[in-house]
């Protein structure tokens, strides 16, 4: 059974700190598949994935992606696209004039100041116009291998819910975050939390009779609590009778799974 809120409410940083890499644990071996869910293979194509994705769902970007970096794969072309046919192509995200002129203004500025290419380093990607941190970060820890906290919505909510901090501010949260954990874990900290703020701890209906971490969770019983019904809460490849990723995750509270060869 969870602990109450209270016992969390006086816990030392110490214990916090302990208690954080629990939960990680356990979510790490619930996603150990956990990863960037936007298709890419350069850092030119993951930015403006991830600038595209503002609003709509990594779905919805990962298929017009094909045909925009098809049409203009170079930052230098990008620039140059006419508008009109970027917006055909980039209509099914919404608010496609509006991400047209991100692209095309940010590829200009990759071009006049990078020589087209994405810069590796975040205090450089955050002066490219719709580049913040959270963005900048996602760039870094994904095609360039570089440690960062990607603070979007589920992520903190997560470390709210969780109680590892009470600040919402996004750059306060990725440094409240930072200091709980070792540098090398930033990256699939980002990918796990988000994982599960998607697959199981929704926003509005958490499932929390199906959830790995219950047991360290000042917020347990914000969701459903009866592990059959949590189960039918479950998202993507948790949810039950869903094709599972390889490798799959761990067995679900009151499963027993066999996995055969």
């Amino acid at each position: 059974m969870p602990a109450s809120t209270a016992s969390y409410a006086a816990e030392s940083p110490v214990a916090r700190t302990r208690r954080a890499r629990r939960i990680y644990r356990a979510l790490f071996d619930r996603y150990p598949y956990a990863h960037a869910e936007l298709d890419f293979e350069t850092p030119l194509q993951l930015l403006l994935a991830t600038v595209l994705s503002a609003q709509t769902t990594d779905v919805t970007v990962n298929k017009v992606t094909p045909t925009l970096f098809a049409r203009w794969p170079t930052a230098e072309a990008l620039a140059a696209a006419d508008r009109t046919e970027m917006e055909e192509v980039l209509k099914p995200t919404g608010f496609f004039r509006a991400k047209t002129n991100s692209v095309i203004t940010l590829s200009q500025a990759l071009v006049d100041r990078f020589g087209g290419e994405v810069p590796p380093r975040l205090k450089d990607l955050v002066t490219l116009p719709g580049v913040g941190r959270k963005t900048a970060n996602v760039v870094l820890g994904n095609a360039f291998g570089v440690p960062g906290i990607t603070v979007d919505t589920h992520f903190g909510r997560l470390v709210r819910r969780f109680g590892w901090t009470e600040e919402t501010d996004p750059v306060k949260v990725e440094h409240a975050i930072g200091a709980l954990f070792p540098r090398k874990d930033w990256v699939m900290l980002s990918h796990v939390l988000i994982f599960h703020g998607r697959r199981t701890c929704h926003a509005r209906r958490p499932a929390c009779g199906a959830c790995p971490v219950a047991q360290w969770c000042p917020s347990y019983g914000e969701g459903e609590t009866d592990p059959a019904m949590a189960l039918k809460l479950l998202k993507y490849e948790l949810a039950p009778g869903a094709e599972l990723p390889d490798p799959p995750p761990g067995p679900l509270p009151g499963e027993q799974r066999v996995v055969t060869a």
